[in-house]
C-alpha cells in the first residue's frame, strides 16, 4: 500500500477536488446549458425519500500494514458513527487470528485461529495482534452493531504459517516442513492442533487440484479433522468467530481450495460472504459464484476500470456486453476500486491512479452490484464519496442502459422505479467540458447534477431530450429537480 510518506492527507484531498473540479473550454462546450446560473443546491430533491430498503455499501476498514500497531480496532471504533451516517452497512476487518509475524502480521500468515489477541505465542510477551486485543475487537463489533453496521471477518483457510519443523514422509527428498501446530509451536490456544497429515501431500491425495498458495503448508480440506475444526464443530473456528459477533465472511484467495468448502461453511454458520477470486476473467468469476453460492469481488470490473481510465484512456470497453461479473450476475458482484493488495507499493502498474479514483467510484456507485469503499480512499475523498454513496443508496435503481461509450465519454441511464426517477451518469476523461444531447426518461423537467460538479440546469423537451454536460476529467450525475 502507498504510505504517502511525502504527501499529506490534505494534499490528497486537494488533488481529489482538482480531479473533479476542472472545467475546460473547447469547441464541445455549450454555454447555453448554463443559462440562468441557478444555484443547483436549491433545486435538488430530498433524496431521503428514495432510500432503498437494502441501502448500504461495504467498507474495507483497513489497508496494508495499518498503523498504529496494536491500536487499529480503536481507530476504526472512532469512525463507526461517521460510516453509519455516510451509508455504510458492513465493514470488513482483517483476519482476526494470530499470524506467524506476531504484532507485525496483517493476518494472512495464519497460525492460531483462536488467538484473537489474548495469548502469548512462542515466548512473545505481547498478546495483542497487530490490530489490538480481543476486548477491543469485541468493543468494535458491539459499537458497529449498535449503529446498524455488520462486521465481516477475513477468513484465510487455504494455508498456514509459523508451525514447528517436522518430517513429512510423503514428500520424497524434501521432507522437512513447518507443519506442527500445538501449544508449544504457534498454537497457544490448544485448539485445532495440526500436523503434516493435515496439509499436502497426505494419505488422501497429493493435492486438491486447486492452485497452491504456500505449497508446503497448503491445508487439506478433504481431511475430516480439518473440516471439523474449521466449520463443523460447535467450537469450530467459524462458530468461535460467530460468537465474537462477526456477521459474515470474506474468504481469502479462494483459488487455493474448492468452492464447495465455502458452500459448506456458509451452510453451517450462515451470514453474508464474499470470495476473493483474484481473476480478471468474468466467466471464471461467474463459474465460482455458481459453484460456491457466494458473491465474489468483481475483479473483472476492477480491471476494466483500470484499463479504460488509466492504461488505454479510452472508455469504449465500458460499453461492452458481459465483460464484468456485475453484467453477468449483479446480485453476486461485489464491486471495488481499490483494496489492500492493489494499493501495495509493488503494484504501481496494477491499480487505478488517484487522479482517476473518483471517476471509478462514480461508476461503481451508480451501477448495479454491491460497491466497496477502500479505507484510504474514503479518508482522501470523504465528501465526494459521501455524496456518491447517498446517490447509490437512493437514485441508483432500475435497469441499466448504456447510452454512449466512446473514447472520452461514457453515459449510462438507470430507469428508476415507481416514484424514484433514477439517474444518468455522464463520465468525461477528456481535457475539456463535454456536452451531449441525451434522451432521458423525464419529459418537460428541469435537471440538476446531484454531485455539484456541473452547475448547469438543463430542461428536457416533451420527448425527454436534454443537453447534458460533464466537466473535464470528471463526471456528473443527473436527475430531476424537486
Amino acid at each position: 500500500m502507498k504510505k504517502f510518506k511525502n504527501i499529506s492527507t490534505k494534499t490528497i484531498l486537494l488533488l481529489g477536488g482538482l480531479v473533479i473540479g476542472l472545467t475546460g473550454c473547447s469547441d464541445d462546450d455549450d454555454t447555453s446549458v448554463n443559462d440562468g446560473e441557478v444555484t443547483s443546491q436549491f433545486l435538488k430533491m430530498d433524496l431521503n425519500q428514495f432510500k432503498k430498503e437494502d441501502a448500504g455499501v461495504f467498507m474495507q476498514a483497513f489497508y496494508w500494514d495499518v498503523e498504529p500497531i496494536g491500536d487499529w480496532y480503536n481507530v476504526i471504533n472512532e469512525k463507526i458513527e461517521d460510516y453509519a451516517a455516510a451509508g455504510v452497512n458492513r465493514i470488513w476487518l482483517p483476519a482476526p487470528g494470530k499470524g506467524a509475524s506476531g504484532s507485525f502480521s496483517m493476518g494472512y500468515d495464519p497460525m492460531d485461529y483462536f488467538d484473537v489477541g489474548e495469548f502469548s505465542q512462542r515466548g512473545d510477551e505481547n498478546v495483542e495482534t497487530r490490530f489490538g486485543s480481543r476486548e477491543e475487537l469485541e468493543s468494535l463489533i458491539e459499537k458497529s452493531h449498535a449503529n446498524g453496521i455488520g462486521v465481516i471477518a477475513d477468513i484465510v483457510m487455504g494455508h498456514n504459517s509459523g508451525g514447528g519443523l517436522q518430517d513429512n514422509p510423503l514428500r520424497p527428498g524434501d521432507t522437512e516442513v513447518f507443519s506442527l501446530f500445538n501449544e508449544a509451536n504457534g498454537n497457544a490456544s490448544g485448539k485445532f492442533n495440526r500436523s503434516y497429515e493435515h496439509f499436502h501431500p497426505n494419505d488422501i491425495h497429493a493435492n486438491d487440484e486447486q492452485a497452491l498458495f504456500f505449497e508446503k503448508t497448503d491445508l487439506c480440506h478433504d481431511q475430516p479433522y480439518v473440516q471439523d475444526w474449521l466449520w463443523k464443530r460447535d467450537d469450530s473456528v467459524a462458530e468461535f468467530y460467530k460468537s465474537l459477533g462477526f456477521d459474515g465472511w470474506r474468504f481469502d484467495y479462494v483459488k487455493s481450495f474448492a468452492p464447495k468448502w465455502v458452500t459448506e461453511w456458509n451452510n453451517k454458520v450462515g451470514g453474508f460472504s464474499v470470495g476473493e477470486n483474484f481473476d480478471g476473467n468474468q466467466d471464471v468469476l461467474k463459474d465460482w459464484v455458481d459453484a460456491s453460492g457466494s458473491p465474489a469481488f468483481d475483479f473483472a470490473c476492477f480491471y476494466r476500470l483500470d484499463e479504460t481510465l488509466d492504461r488505454a484512456q479510452d472508455l469504449t470497453a465500458l460499453g461492452d456486453a458481459d465483460n464484468m461479473l456485475r453484467k453477468l450476475d449483479p446480485d453476486m458482484a461485489v464491486t471495488f476500486v481499490a483494496n489492500h493488495d492493489t494499493e501495495k507499493d509493488e503494484n504501481e502498474d496494477n491499480r487505478i491512479s488517484y487522479a482517476k479514483k473518483l471517476l471509478a467510484y462514480s461508476y461503481i456507485l451508480t451501477h448495479d452490484g454491491y460497491p466497496t469503499i477502500f479505507y484510504l480512499d474514503y479518508e482522501a475523498f470523504r465528501d465526494q464519496l459521501k455524496t456518491l454513496i447517498e446517490i447509490y443508496n437512493t437514485l441508483a435503481v432500475g435497469d441499466v442502459e448504456v447510452i454512449e461509450a466512446s473514447k472520452d465519454e461514457y453515459i449510462m441511464k438507470r430507469s428508476g422505479s415507481g416514484d424514484n426517477p433514477g439517474l444518468i451518469l455522464y463520465m468525461n476523461i477528456s481535457g475539456q467540458t463535454k456536452t451531449r444531447t441525451v434522451k432521458t426518461n423525464w419529459a418537460n423537467r428541469t435537471l440538476v447534477d446531484y454531485t455539484d460538479n456541473s452547475r448547469a440546469t438543463p430542461t428536457t423537451d416533451g420527448e425527454g431530450n436534454a443537453l447534458l454536460q460533464a466537466p473535464a476529467g470528471g463526471y456528473a450525475i443527473w436527475s430531476v429537480t424537486k
